[in-house]
């Protein structure tokens, strides 16, 4: 019954989010066409972040840590401290004439790279409802100062090209991968064109692209995937051999909200399903999720699902490939939400927040031996506004950053 309740009070959330703040993605966004509603009975919201509150965070390879955000005016600021959390530099106001959006899962991002050279990206809302483009600012300076702002992807259509992910690779290789509506936009024209009711694209798209030089220039837009979920955000983790792997929410046949998993670049590789809990929504529950690569080969993964009726955030190992490996568990908590995960070694560490109706608690479920045995861990309590937690692996440990109104909490992870 617990699990049934979370269930419907993620829909209801998710649902009011859409209504209150532009953050979209159920159905078919620009048509809104075939979607069904979410569950109309009266429920409390879980407690959302305003959109100043959203942030992205990085190390420089210097090990200063790095967070990407806006401030109470909207405007987008970084901040980075050199002793891992305990002292911050002040705010250093960026410029973009833009208005980013940082909303829940659609937030600001940094990422550095090699000889100095430093990217953020975010997502630039167009006039349409649930439309953008993604942004990008450039340094190749180490973050002391940044370019203008410049769009990423070719295709300049107002829909939607949100949720952005990015990274370098180890071959100094900048990936950006969104989520993109250009192909179920094209077929709803050719289905009015012809006169047809049938819905025959569902979802999404995943596109990518890629830049060998920093930002300076782009390769050309790459689909990844076709029907993707709408507004969940997309995980990345390094690979091995030193590319990325992304997973993200996939819509399978014939409405089946799971996740999918690729290597960025890999040459004619289909997605592979990378969780089977059979959720059969057609509405986007806003809530992606996370990837981290595991000492012995393959990943950790944690994800939100409902599975026979049953709602939560679960965690699983995948192989290489992305195929699910071994026994998928749940968090034990019934009201996570918005979990991420990391792994320093052995030390492998899952974060996440949970509303109580009062409150807002900030856990985490640790590993000391890869995840083969969790311990549960309340880390901090907020009455506040706050963020998702984001964790973070460095070179002395594993970091959960979470802002709230007052103040951004790093906290360190100890086996």
């Amino acid at each position: 019954m617990v699990r049934t309740f979370v269930a419907a009070m993620m829909l209801t959330w998710a649902a009011a989010l859409t209504a209150q703040e532009g953050h979209g993605g159920h159905g078919t966004d620009e048509t809104r066409a075939g979607a069904k509603a979410a569950p109309t009975e009266p429920r409390k919201p879980l407690l959302r972040p305003k959109a100043a509150l959203s942030i992205g965070v990085a190390l420089a390879p210097t090990g200063e840590l790095w967070l990407v955000g806006l401030n109470g005016e909207g405007q987008l600021f970084t901040r980075s401290s050199r002793d891992l959390g305990t002292h911050w530099n002040p705010p250093r106001l960026l410029d973009t004439g833009d208005k980013p959006a940082a909303d829940g899962e659609n937030r600001p991002k940094i990422a550095f790279g090699p000889q100095g050279r430093v990217v953020i990206a975010y997502t630039q809302p167009l006039a349409k409802p649930y439309t953008g483009e993604i942004r990008m600012l450039r340094s190749d300076d180490g973050g002391q100062s940044f370019s203008a702002p410049f769009t990423v992807h070719r295709d300049r259509q107002v829909i939607t090209h949100r949720f952005e992910s990015l990274g370098f690779d180890r071959n100094r290789v900048l990936h950006t991968v969104w989520i993109d509506k250009r192909d179920q936009v094209a077929a709803v024209r050719t289905e009015a064109d012809s006169g047809s009711r049938k819905r025959s694209y569902a979802g999404a798209a995943i596109y990518r692209n890629e830049s060998r030089d920093g930002g300076l220039s782009f390769g050309p837009d790459l689909k990844l995937a076709d029907h993707s979920c709408e507004c969940c955000r997309i995980a990345l983790a390094p690979t091995p051999e030193g590319g990325l792997a992304a997973m993200w929410r996939h819509v399978f046949e014939p409405n089946v909200r799971d996740h999918a998993f690729s290597i960025l670049g890999a040459e004619a590789q289909a997605p592979v399903r990378a969780s089977f809990d059979g959720w059969q929504l057609d509405a986007c529950p806003h809530h992606g999720p996370g990837l981290a690569p595991a000492r012995q080969g393959g990943y950790h993964a944690v994800w939100f699902g409902d599975k026979a009726g049953r709602a939560a955030v679960r965690y699983g190992r995948l192989a290489a490939d992305g195929r699910p490996q071994g026994e998928v568990r749940e968090l034990p908590d019934p009201r996570a939400e918005h979990a991420d995960v990391a792994a320093a070694g052995k030390l492998v560490a899952i974060a996440w927040r949970s509303y109580d109706g009062t409150q807002t608690q900030l856990k985490a479920w640790v590993s000391a031996d890869d995840g083969a045995n969790f311990s549960l861990r309340e880390l901090a309590t907020s009455s506040q506004e706050n963020d998702y937690p984001r964790l973070l692996a460095t070179d002395q440990g594993l970091r959960v950053l979470w802002r709230t109104a007052k103040e951004i909490h790093v906290l360190k992870i100890d086996p």
